[in-house]
């Protein structure tokens, strides 16, 4: 599923092409969406943005386009005219005066009022988005130590978007590696450095991740490893994905395991 930084960068390639500008031509392939085409067709896009791992986008007159890719949902963007080389499900397509913005294999789409958004049954339950620019690592913080989070689990906590919006599952253990966190710790249990160490990577390494496309490991590593000529496959993740592969911090076996009926990579030594 793609996670905060992805749809993020995805709502930013829809805003490149389709802010500002009139929407001549609107294709909805849901049933329960079709009467909504008149409404949105020569409406202008005012803006394009995220909540969590949900993309939104306004219109004039009120009117939001919600979607979430959940598994397999993906936005395109193409010439107007023109369309990807997929074979998934087109959803809806978005088109202005010289591209289009296409959603594939989506099932969470819905068009919404601009006054009843925070009421949206997904919205509403979402915790602060990691890629705010108004959410400090010092509410992250406060969250951990809060009731209402600190006696769970981390490696669940990191999953559930009500504590915070758009992380994910490569997030987690990449997260929960810089912060050298045993993914088996309760935020009580742990020091109120190492609370505070968690919370400042929890956002460092989402932005990070949005601002570099998906790259997590430390700076230092992957610019060593892309000037030997290493793929971004090869230096993208510091731990995820790295099963038996040697730690770049100290040497020993990244291990897999399943937490929470997910996959999670750590390193024994490092996450103590």
């Amino acid at each position: 599923m793609p996670e905060g930084p992805e749809v993020r960068r995805e709502a930013d390639a829809i805003s490149r092409v389709l802010k500002g500008k009139k929407i001549t031509e609107v294709y909805f392939g849901p049933e329960k969406l079709k009467r909504f085409k008149q409404k949105l067709t020569n409406k202008t896009v005012v803006k394009v943005t995220t909540r969590g791992k949900a993309l939104l986008i306004f219109f004039e007159h009120g009117y939001v386009l919600y979607s979430h890719n959940q598994l397999y949902g993906r936005w395109f963007i193409s010439p107007k005219g023109e369309v990807p080389n997929t074979r998934r499900s087109l959803r809806v397509t978005l088109t202005g005066d010289s591209h289009s913005a296409l959603l594939y294999s989506a099932t969470d789409i819905a068009v919404l009022n601009v006054a009843t958004l925070p009421e949206h049954p997904y919205l509403r339950k979402l915790g602060p988005d990691v890629l705010s620019d108004s959410v400090s690592w010092r509410q992250v913080a406060e969250r951990l130590g809060s009731k209402s989070f600190c006696g769970r689990g981390i490696s669940g906590l990191y999953l559930d978007q009500s504590f915070l919006a758009g992380l994910g599952n490569y997030l987690r253990s990449e997260i929960l590696f810089a912060a050298g966190i045993n993914p088996a710790a309760k935020p009580r249990e742990l020091e109120s450095a190492k609370i505070n160490e968690l919370a400042r990577q929890t956002l460092m390494l989402s932005v990070r991740a949005y601002k570099s496309g998906g790259v997590t490991n430390h700076p230092d590593t992957v610019r060593v490893m892309r000037k030997a000529g290493y793929p971004k496959s090869k230096y993208r993740f510091a731990v995820f994905g790295r099963d038996k592969h040697d730690c770049y911090r100290c040497g020993n076996k990244i291990r897999r395991v399943t937490a929470n009926g997910r996959r999670l990579y750590l390193c024994p030594s490092c996450q103590r």
